[in-house]
């Protein structure tokens, strides 16, 4: 086990952590909010502390990782990059709980939005643009962006790709061209772009500058922490309409983008993970808008409302327009299911994704025409292409892991006595990465009733939903362990 090169790649991390600490704690300087500038200095401190640490005892370390290594090294950076990262809400005492404050860390690295905060306009300005820049850089995910901008260059001997699977959302991670290393760079650089577009759009919309870089970083990871109490509620229908685009944009398929600059428009239009995407978002807001037919006063307020929380929801960004908790049983039900499909794989959304439900689909109907013609050669096929044996067991794998998570988080929180509405809807916004669920932890409503059992359950279903289960998963195996011994 090459422990010199993760321990190397940790302190990559956690000095991009810290660097990017740097704004947060400049907002405090100049708003002058005493304790949250002592936050962010004692915070900035201890990490770098950890970064001079990690870079002595690393030292001459030798480059590359198998997959193995790659997983473990993943899970580790983002369990060590939240508990890290959580301590400017800890030392501020604007979350006086540091298990809190790690649940609002995590949510917002991994994208999900759920918060334990009951008035987050109470929070400081600098609190709050860090609170909001951990979905920004959780979204396209940390590891992706050392990768583009560190000084690991192909002679890593595969570890990038390791990396970049483990952290990347998806049944299976490509290369959009030959160096791993310029991935990353096209990614991020589509994701930035993407971003200042969206934060362009809003500040035509008459929003002020800070309240359009907290939302475009909630809308572009996909996370949805705002910075009002009713989220985007109060914001002008313009406002609203741009968040629902922007949100259907960031749950597309990044490569699409990048097809998309190569002129190669008849490949993203025969994509079909992209057409079941918008097929399922579409007809998702036909249905609820026929659902909610004199719930709200115009049919224009009816659309603009359940195109946003589709577009929410199916996206796991989280933001909300209006309690959709008092819709009628069928909108919710079409809620509930979204929340489990989830967006497109290789964007920043979460969910069981898009392509899992195409593979896991035709792998039936595969199944089905084996058992009628057992000696006829059945094979899955999307966009023309067969899916390799071991994605379709990686997928069958992972399906079988998330009902297994699903229903053990499900039995552990239901120790609080909540209903198994909440429950449920609960634990399924974290492991999507959603932020709310129905009832007690509604669009209105937080995580903060929860007892600390059930939010380190949830903690640890927010970190194996945003890294695909796996690299959560190995930690916790002992076989992983005595490999590390050998």
């Amino acid at each position: 086990m090459n422990y010199k090169m993760m321990g190397r790649f940790i302190g990559h991390i956690l000095l991009v952590e810290a660097v990017f600490m740097i704004v947060p704690l400049a907002i405090s300087l100049y708003h002058k909010e005493k304790m949250a500038t002592i936050g962010f200095a004692a915070s900035l401190s201890i990490i770098l502390l950890f970064v001079l640490i990690l870079s002595l005892a690393c030292k001459g370390s030798r480059k590359g990782f198998r997959a193995r290594e790659g997983l473990v090294c993943v899970g580790v950076s983002w369990i060590v990059m939240s508990l890290l990262g959580s301590l400017p809400f800890y030392i501020s005492r604007e979350i006086p709980f540091y298990l809190d404050a790690l649940f609002e860390t995590v949510s917002g690295f991994t994208t999900t939005g759920a918060s334990i905060l009951p008035e987050v306009e109470k929070l400081s300005l600098g609190i709050l643009y860090w609170r909001s820049f951990t979905h920004w850089l959780g979204g396209m995910g940390v590891l992706v962006f050392v990768l583009a901008v560190g000084a690991f260059g192909e002679s890593s001997k595969g570890f990038t790709m390791h990396l970049l699977r483990a952290e990347s959302p998806g049944p299976q991670v490509g290369k959009l061209v030959p160096k791993m290393k310029k991935t990353a760079e096209i990614l991020y650089l589509i994701y930035m772009l993407l971003t200042v577009v969206n934060i362009v759009f809003l500040l035509f919309g008459g929003m002020p500058l800070f309240d359009s870089i907290c939302t475009a970083f909630g809308t572009a990871g996909t996370g949805g922490f705002g910075i009002k109490n009713d989220s985007i509620a109060s914001y002008s229908p313009y406002i609203q309409n741009v968040c629902t685009v922007f949100m259907l944009l960031f749950g597309v398929n990044f490569s699409c983008y990048y097809l998309l600059l190569l002129r190669q428009f008849y490949s993203v239009f025969k994509d079909e993970e992209l057409r079941l995407y918008l097929g399922i978002v579409l007809g998702s807001i036909v249905l609820i808008t026929l659902n909610l037919r004199g719930f709200y006063g115009t049919l224009e307020e009816t659309v603009r409302h359940a195109a946003f929380q589709v577009a929410s929801i199916v996206t796991t960004t989280g933001f909300a327009t209006t309690d959709f908790d008092l819709w009628p049983s069928f909108s919710k039900a079409i809620i509930l299911g979204l929340m489990v499909i989830g967006a497109s794989a290789g964007s920043t959304g979460g969910g069981f994704k898009c392509a899992r439900v195409l593979i896991v689909v035709r792998s039936l109907r595969r199944n089905l025409r084996r058992a009628i013609s057992p000696q006829k050669v059945q094979v899955v096929r999307i966009n023309n292409h067969m899916i390799d044996e071991k994605v379709l067991e990686n997928t069958n794998a992972y399906l079988s892991a998330y009902v297994i998570i699903l229903f053990a988080s499900f039995i552990l929180v239901s120790i609080d006595q909540f209903s198994i509405t909440t429950n449920i809807t609960a634990v399924l916004s974290c492991f999507n990465n959603i932020g709310p669920g129905l009832e007690a932890v509604g669009p209105t409503c937080n995580f903060g009733d929860f007892s600390w059992l059930s939010k380190l359950v949830l903690i640890v279903d927010m970190l194996a939903g945003r890294l695909e289960i796996f690299p959560i998963l190995i930690l916790f195996s002992r076989s992983t362990w005595g490999h590390l011994k050998n």
